[in-house]
């Protein structure tokens, strides 16, 4: 799972919100099949994706959307 945003200070912010929430993330670049105004996203496994929207919600990151893996590139599954 994948979370893109629309500014670096977004993504800064929601790595250290999820790793004070003890998710296990991985910064990487955006991939370039997801459009988001920012270069980096986070990925995390799909079992922790309740505990990253309790806390993106919580804490009102700004997000450009939530996107799974698919077999020709990224779906999105949340706004």
């Amino acid at each position: 799972m994948l979370i893109a945003f629309d500014s670096t200070q977004q993504a800064l912010r929601a790595e250290m919100l999820l790793e004070y929430a003890e998710v296990d993330i991985d910064i990487c670049p955006t991939p370039k099949e997801i459009t988001a105004g920012c270069a980096l996203s986070i990925q995390f496994p799909e079992e922790s994706l309740d505990v990253v929207k309790d806390v993106i919600d919580q804490e009102n990151v700004e997000i450009r959307g939530i996107f799974q893996a698919a077999e020709s590139g990224y779906k999105q599954i949340e706004v």
